[in-house]
Parts: C-alpha cells; structure tokens; sequence
C-alpha cells in the first residue's frame, strides 16, 4: 500500500515529521482532505516549516493487512523474476488511477549470440493478478507473467 492511510491518523496519535515525533492533537476535515494539527507547531509559520514533508506513522500502529497486501517498503528492493529469468528490482510502488504499480529497475540482459544489445531502463509491472504470479517478500522475490506485461 502507498499513499495517506487518513485511518492512521487517529487523535492522540504518534508521527513522525521532518525527523521529528509529535502527537495529533486536533483532528478536522474529511479523510479526502484530512487537517492535523500536532503538537509543538503552534503557529501558521511552524506549519509551513514542516509542509510538504512526509509525516509516518510507526510500522507498529499500523494495521494489520489483509492477504494479498504488502506495505511499499515490503516490496521495494524484492527481485523481479518471470519464471526462472531475472528481470530487475522493485525501486518503489507508484499509485496509479487504475491500480498500483511495481516501478522496476532492468538490469541488463545479454541475449545469447554475437549480438549484445542490453535491455536497460525501468518499466512498470501492474499489481493485477494477471501480472503477478506470486510474491515472497521473505525471500524477496516477485514472480510476474512479463507476457501481460507491455514493454
């Protein structure tokens, strides 16, 4: 999962900001547009010291996810396999309109014959069920029909 989790920003909640550990003190607006206020920015100009950071909450107040659910830095760095061929590695998750998707770095690939023409660059692996056969972030390892995949 990527993107604001507005259920994690609950009153009395601990995050984390520019480095530094504050409590939600205040909790107004809609989940579509969510307004904190945390405690010791007191004022506009504190506010905007801090806008546009990324503000986290401790993997350990996050929910539990269902089956088939994986945080992005649980995929991030895992290999990208199509069977028993390497493909790249997962640099991050992007959110999408459709759905997410795995941004893979290739690693270059030297076909066999006289003729060496590396396949370098990144492409995007939907996660759809299509696309991904299975995933085992323990291993780090994620299996994708590069079929489905357009290159």
């Amino acid at each position: 999962m990527t993107g604001a989790r507005p259920r994690l920003l609950v009153l009395g909640a601990t995050v984390t900001l520019a480095g530094e550990t504050f409590e939600i003190v205040r909790r107004a607006g809609s989940d579509a547009r969510l307004i904190v206020r945390l405690q010791g920015i007191e004022d506009r100009g504190a506010a905007e010291a801090v806008r546009g950071q990324p503000l986290t909450v401790a993997g350990a107040d996050a929910p539990t996810l269902g089956e088939g659910e994986w945080w992005a830095h649980e995929l991030e760095g895992c290999r990208i396999v199509d069977g028993l061929h390497h493909v790249g590695v997962v640099t991050r998750l992007i959110e999408l309109p459709s759905c997410e998707a795995l941004e893979v770095m290739r690693e270059p690939l030297v076909p066999p014959g006289p003729v060496h023409k590396p396949q370098a660059g990144s492409l995007l692996v939907p996660m759809v069920k299509d696309a991904i056969r299975s995933v085992d972030v323990d291993a780090g390892v994620i299996d994708v029909n590069m079929e489905f995949v357009a290159e």
